[in-house]
């Protein structure tokens, strides 16, 4: 994959399409197990029952489902997870060069003040991707190929984490909730800051970031490398020779 060059010829809606969604399921069969260990960490503490922590870390985390649960059990919800990728991804990653061009005045070096109109987490990944991607490239710091899809997806992993994880840590705990423990997410808010303190919102942020980071970097490697692949295939099939 490392080895494939940028093609002159852009790819098109469909092969973005394509590859988006088939990039985010790779991703998500190599990075499930982080998410799961994930989730088991943010709703830990939430009542007082769970005080003691039953899991310590990430590995900790993985192994002790693994003893107590079976070996499958990091990989619980796989199949809906590869179904939202590849009816979501596909659209939310493989539409989005469309959109940005769509949205953008032809011959404007500056895309910037309607990129960053779109959801915070879109803002966060897609849009500080593209960012760090476009800065690399126009100061000649690294060319068009894997160090810099990696680079760029890194970063991309990181300020997504740190703006999501609050949203993320109280949706988790509001919908692993009993009835009637929280009358609403901004409930849920409350009672956290009142009983745990800032902080929790970034309880389980190790794992998110190990599991969002190589999310990333996976599904933004394998998307590039993706695209050039499926246009090569039509560039040689569309050939005449």
């Amino acid at each position: 994959m490392v080895g494939l060059k940028p093609s002159e010829v852009p790819p098109t809606t469909a092969v973005k399409f394509l590859g988006a969604g088939t990039a985010a399921c790779f991703a998500d069969l190599l990075t499930f197990p982080l998410d799961t260990a994930k989730v088991r960490l943010q709703i830990q503490g939430e009542n007082q029952a769970a005080r003691s922590a039953q899991y310590r870390g990430v590995l900790g985390t993985i192994l002790t489902m693994v003893r107590t649960e079976g070996p499958c059990s990091p990989y619980k919800g796989l199949v809906a997870g590869l179904q939202r990728q590849m009816s979501f991804a596909s659209v939310r990653i493989g539409l989005y060069d469309s959109v940005k061009q769509f949205y953008t005045p032809k011959g404007s070096d500056r895309t910037l003040p309607n990129i960053t109109r779109n959801a915070i987490i879109n803002c966060a990944e897609m849009v500080t991707y593209d960012i760090i991607k476009e800065k690399l490239l126009n100061y000649h710091l690294l060319t068009d190929n894997f160090p810099c899809h990696f680079v760029s997806a890194f970063g991309a992993g990181f300020c997504a984490t740190v703006v999501a994880s609050p949203v993320d840590v109280v949706k988790t705990r509001y919908m692993n909730s009993p009835p009637g423990q929280y009358g609403s997410p901004f409930d849920c808010m409350l009672k956290m800051v009142t009983q745990e303190g800032p902080t929790a919102f970034y309880k389980g942020f190790t794992p998110s970031f190990l599991r969002l980071g190589a999310w990333n970097v996976v599904m933004f490697v394998t998307y590039e490398q993706l695209k050039r692949a499926l246009m090569k295939v039509q560039m040689l099939r569309e050939s005449p020779f």
